[in-house]
C-alpha cells in the first residue's frame, strides 16, 4: 500500500478535484490539496472511476504472445473443450506464462480485480491451477485474482474430478465452478447435487457456466434455484452467460428473473455476439446483481477478444442495442461496480475510506469513455501506479 496525491481528476465525470491517498486508501478530497513528501500525479482533467473488474475470464487459456493459432474447423462446445484439454501442452499453453500475459494485459487496461475460472480435470490434475496460483502471487501488488475451480470437461462424465475440486478448494480457490449440467454431463441432478454438497462443505460460493439455450436452460436454472433454497445459499450463487435469459419468450424469462431476484442470484455476461444474451436493462429493472468479463481471449476457441473491460463494455452495449448515454453508463457500471457486487468485494468504490483502486478514463462523459476505448491514462492499485497510457509497469513474460 502507498501514499499518493492525485490532482486534477473528475470522479465519475463530475467536478474537478484532488484525491489524497494514505496507506492505500482514499483519505481526502479537495482542491489544491497538499501533502509533504507524498508522490504527486497529475490526472490532467481525466475521469476517474473505481478499478475495472473482469469478473468472468479464463487466464490460463489465452494464446497471447504465442504464434498465431490456426483454427481450421467448426466444432461443437464439447469438441472445443476436448481439443483444448488434449492439445494445450502441445500448443504451448503454459498456465503460468499465459495467465501472466492475460493478467498483465488487464492491468494495462485498467482492471483492479479478476475472477478467473481455471480448468480442473483428470488429464491435468491441479497443474493448471498451480500455474495460475503462481501468477496470483507474483502480481498480488498489482491486481487481485479470485480463482474459480472449474470442471470444464464435466464432472459426472469425468470420474475423479470431484475429488480434484475438493482439493482445489482446500488449496485456496475461492469459488466452485460448474458447467452445463445437461449439455456437458447429461446428468443435471447428479452434477448439481455434487456441486452444492461440495460448496456447503467448504463454505464457498458457486459460479456455474450455463450455455444451455431456451427451455433446456430454463429447466437447469430452476434446478439451481431448488438447490439454493434447500441449502440456504441465497446470495452465494452466480450464473455465467445465462443465455436462456435472452430467449424471446418474455413471460418465461420474466418468471426466471423474478426467481433470480428473490434468491439474489448474480448474472455474469460477456455480451457474446453470436448467441442470445441476458438483457442488461431487464436485469437492472429486476434488481439483479450483474457483472461482466472478457471470457476467453484469442484462444483455441476463437480469435476474438481483448484483455480490456472498456472494450468489453462496448461489445455488451452494442449487443444490447444501447444508444442512450444513461444506458452506456450502466454498461460501464456492470464492468466496474457490478463486478464488485457479484464478487462481494469490501472497500470498493470512490468514497473516503475505500481502497485506492482507480482507473482514469478519457472522454467528456462516462458514455463518451465507453465509446472512446482509448488507452487508460493512469491505473492505480492500492495507491501505487500500475499502468500508464495503456502500458503496465511490468513487462509480459
Amino acid at each position: 500500500m502507498s501514499d499518493l496525491l492525485l490532482r486534477n481528476v473528475r470522479p465519475q465525470a463530475g467536478a474537478v478535484t484532488d484525491i489524497l491517498i494514505r496507506n492505500g486508501r482514499i483519505a481526502e478530497y479537495g482542491t489544491n490539496l497538499s501533502a509533504e513528501g507524498v508522490a504527486v500525479e497529475d490526472g490532467q482533467g481525466h475521469i476517474v472511476i473505481p478499478g475495472l473488474i473482469d469478473a468472468h475470464t479464463h487466464l490460463d487459456k489465452t494464446n497471447w504472445g504465442l504464434d498465431w493459432h490456426v483454427n481450421g474447423k467448426q466444432a461443437s462446445l464439447r469438441e472445443r473443450i476436448d481439443f483444448e484439454r488434449e492439445k494445450r501442452l502441445e500448443i504451448g499453453l503454459d498456465p503460468h506464462i499465459q495467465s501472466m500475459r492475460h493478467a498483465i494485459g488487464l492491468i494495462a487496461h485498467g482492471s483492479s480485480h479478476i475472477r478467473s475460472h481455471v480448468d480442473i480435470d483428470t488429464t491435468h490434475g491441479l497443474k493448471i491451477l498451480e500455474g495460475v496460483f503462481e501468477t496470483r502471487e507474483k502480481l498480488k501488488d498489482l491486481i487481485d485474482i479470485e480463482i474459480v475451480a472449474f470442471p470444464q470437461s464435466g464432472l459426472m462424465v469425468m470420474p475423479g474430478t470431484l475429488e480434484l475440486l475438493d482439493e482445489a478448494l482446500k488449496q485456496g480457490c475461492e469459488v466452485l465452478g460448474g458447467i452445463d449440467p445437461c449439455g456437458i454431463d447429461r446428468d443435471p441432478k447428479g452434477q448439481l447435487d455434487a456441486l452444492f454438497a461440495l460448496a456447503v462443505k467448504h463454505g464457498k460460493p458457486i459460479d456455474i457456466h450455463l450455455h444451455e439455450l431456451g427451455e433446456l436452460g430454463a429447466f437447469t436454472m430452476e434446478l439451481i434455484f431448488e438447490r439454493i433454497r434447500a441449502n440456504g445459499m441465497q446470495g452465494k450463487v452466480a450464473i455465467s452467460h445465462a443465455f436462456t435469459l435472452g430467449a424471446n419468450d418474455y413471460l418465461r424469462v420474466s418468471s426466471l428473473l423474478e426467481q433470480l431476484a428473490e434468491l439474489d442470484v448474480a448474472i455474469l455476461t460477456t455480451g457474446a455476439p453470436s448467441v442470445p444474451v441476458p438483457s442488461v436493462l431487464r436485469l437492472k429493472e429486476a434488481g439483479i446483481r450483474m457483472g461482466a468479463g472478457c471470457d476467453g481471449i484469442r484462444d483455441t476457441w476463437g480469435p476474438w477478444g481483448q484483455p480490456d473491460m472498456i472494450d468489453r463494455a462496448k461489445v455488451i452495449g452494442m449487443k444490447n442495442g444501447l444508444r442512450r448515454d444513461v444506458d452506456l453508463e450502466h454498461v460501464l457500471h456492470i464492468c466496474s461496480q457490478g463486478g464488485a457486487d457479484v464478487m462481494q468485494l469490501e472497500g470498493y468504490g470512490l468514497d473516503v475510506g475505500c481502497k485506492a483502486d482507480m482507473t482514469l478514463l478519457t472522454g467528456q462523459t462516462l458514455a463518451h469513455a465507453v465509446v472512446d476505448v482509448a488507452p487508460r491514462p493512469l491505473v492505480i492499485k492500492g495507491g501505487r501506479v500500475t499502468a500508464r497510457n495503456g502500458k503496465a509497469v511490468v513487462e509480459m513474460p
